[in-house]
């Protein structure tokens, strides 16, 4: 197959169409794909939701033999081999938690060119007899999903990724594609080079998630602030993310108490219960699970409409990835950080036990742009994609809390000259805690020791509460009138820009968000994608029905946005089910029945006929 696919195009087409449901490629799985089926080497960046799974499960189904999946988590394989036999894929797992028996009906499988994908975890390139009966089958490609696990610069490595570099030496002419949702050029040059992938065909997909909406809310008292949230969103599904176990059992007994189906994650939970849990969400059962960053990678639900920090993240890979799992059918959803500067000092204390100083230098880094990002107020899509290298060209993403809010300008050249000043008589020596007591007059040992409280500066700003100051400093920050400089606890200088604010007579100034307008812009968005909510819950519930029967997640059936694509064209036969996007002929078969069952009734409740709806 591979090396001789001219004539292929009308066939992936025909398996995009027939097999997945789907009449159209989305950004860059064509290339990948192709890629594949001439036998090259891929590095792919892909957000979360840019249809990763397809660019190895569709060439996996056209090429002779088995593609090998390298996943992390088991409970992921689990759900990835439902969805693709959901779709008349030839899949199966091999990992830790099976039995001998489970193990050789596998190998069965794959002796006996049965498979079209296996999934496994890196740790079995360890296990010899594995690689052995490897060698000793078909094997088409190799996968390798979050391959950023593999680089000691990235926010996630795993030392048992290493052992994936003696793919491309024992398998030297079969394919090998590295997929991650996140990396910065420095930790793609190093996953090449450490998994040694061949020449590859390298694509940077956009880190842009139009369907995502960014924001960032001043964090007072958060368990009311999430309930809030919930009472706006009723019924949607949403991860909370907490730093601590504690806050996530603290936060979840709050949520249940108040009437939410919610459900804690983390690793101090048995093995058993984390799993339980995880089914629950995963099936409809409840409506929100709080849980540490320990949950996540093990999740693809594609029907998650929310994620919520209620604490500050360490570093933006992290952030990114985290909310990256809303959204991930197409639909939107909502991103929302809740930021108070008291998490800072909790991250810096584990930092600061980092014995490599280079690591800690790394990891305070991270938390200053991870900090920039919460506390600037400048476009959250463009302070994302810029971490990654990539330019948003826009003035404005329409689609975060910056953006959409009605902006009014401000000017604070005042208020930047007092900060200045108190930086400038400082000589420039003192971080931004330091220099906001000064501003204010606060009346601590250290200012009294270096006689700050003698400075012309000091109390300069007392009529203001320090949170307004160092808003006022990262002001400055965002717009390089000033620079913070040195690590792990940076410095505050006056930059160029800023001396023409301080002596030059030049004026600065600060958007203020307007949250009224703000929810409003959200609300009239929220409405675009206009579709009959009641249908909705009705097919949501024969979805559930149907997933129940056959023990998959409700989203592996059909994802929510199939499901709203249904309410807005009513499919009133075949013909019609299987002009939907997300319906594949398998699903056609085994389920458009159900749904287009549920239309009827719905329409003739509605209508009082069954004729078709007119649909011009």
């Amino acid at each position: 197959m591979a090396g001789n696919n001219m004539h292929d195009e009308a066939t992936i087409f025909d398996v995009l169409k027939t097999v997945f449901g789907f009449r159209a490629f989305r950004p860059n799985q064509e290339s990948i794909i192709t890629s594949i089926l001439d036998g090259r080497d891929v590095f792919a960046v892909m957000p979360t939701g840019g249809g990763k799974s397809l660019c190895y499960q569709l060439p996996a189904t056209v090429m002779p033999g088995t593609a090998v999946v390298i996943s992390p988590l088991i409970s992921l394989m689990k759900d990835q081999v439902d969805a693709a036999v959901e779709n008349g894929i030839s899949a199966a797992f091999m990992n830790s938690s099976m039995t001998a028996d489970e193990v050789a009906d596998v190998y069965r499988l794959l002796q006996y060119n049965k498979l079209n994908l296996l999934y496994i975890a890196p740790e079995r390139f360890a296990m010899r007899h594995f690689l052995e009966r490897l060698k000793s089958s078909a094997v088409s490609f190799f996968a390798i999903d979050e391959a950023h696990c593999i680089s000691e610069w990235g926010h996630d490595f795993r030392p048992d990724y290493l052992g994936l570099s003696l793919i491309p030496e024992m398998f030297e002419n079969v394919p090998v594609a590295a997929f991650t949702a996140t990396a910065t050029q420095r930790v793609q040059e190093d996953i090449i080079n450490k998994i040694g992938l061949r020449r590859p065909h390298i694509v940077r997909a956009s880190f842009n998630r139009p369907n995502l909406f960014y924001e960032v809310k001043l964090k007072s008292k958060v368990g009311p602030q999430i309930l809030e949230f919930l009472g706006e969103h009723p019924g949607e599904a949403g991860i909370i993310y907490r730093t601590t176990r504690e806050s996530v059992m603290e936060t979840a007994d709050f949520l249940k108490s108040k009437g939410i189906a919610a459900l804690p994650y983390h690793a101090g939970l048995s093995s058993e219960e984390r799993k339980k849990n995880q089914e629950a969400f995963n099936k409809d059962e409840i409506q929100v699970i709080v849980a540490t960053i320990a949950f996540g990678m093990g999740i693809d639900k594609s029907n998650v409409r929310f994620v919520i920090h209620a604490d500050l993240p360490r570093n933006i890979e992290g952030y990114y990835q985290e909310t990256g799992r809303a959204g991930r059918d197409g639909g939107a959803a909502r991103c929302l950080l809740f930021f108070g500067r008291g998490d800072v000092p909790k991250i810096r204390y584990f930092i600061d036990r980092i014995t490599d100083e280079g690591d800690r230098l790394i990891a305070m880094g991270k938390l200053n742009k991870m900090i920039g990002y919460a506390s600037h107020n400048v476009c959250r899509r463009k302070q994302l994609l810029g971490f990654f290298g990539e330019d948003y060209p826009a003035d404005s993403c329409a689609a975060c809390d910056i953006c959409s809010g009605s902006v009014e300008e401000t000017d604070i050249t005042v208020e930047a000259q007092i900060v200045m000043s108190a930086i400038s008589r400082t000589g420039q020596r003192f971080g931004t805690g330091h220099v906001v007591d000064i501003v204010t007059g606060a009346d601590t040992k250290r200012i009294r020791e270096l006689r700050h409280n003698e400075l012309k500066t000091y109390g300069a700003g007392k009529g203001k509460e320090k949170t307004y100051w160092r808003s006022v400093v990262d002001e400055l920050i965002a717009q390089e009138a000033v620079m913070q400089e040195g690590d792990p606890y940076p410095v505050l200088k006056i930059t160029k820009r800023g001396s023409a604010v301080l002596f030059g007579g030049e004026t600065i100034m600060a958007l203020r968000k307007q949250e009224v307008k703000a929810k409003a812009v959200r609300e009239k968005r929220a409405e675009s994608g206009e579709y009959d909510k009641e249908l909705f819950e009705k097919l949501r519930s024969v979805r559930k029905r149907l997933a129940d029967a056959h023990q998959v997640p409700p989203y592996i059936i059909f994802s929510d946005k199939t499901l709203q694509e249904m309410c807005r064209s009513l499919p009133f036969t075949s013909a019609d089910m299987r002009r939907v996007s997300g319906v594949g002929d398998m699903k056609l078969e085994r389920y458009g029945k159900d749904f287009i069952d549920e239309i009827r009734r719905y329409l003739d409740e509605k209508q009082g006929t069954n004729k078709s709806p007119d649909k011009n």
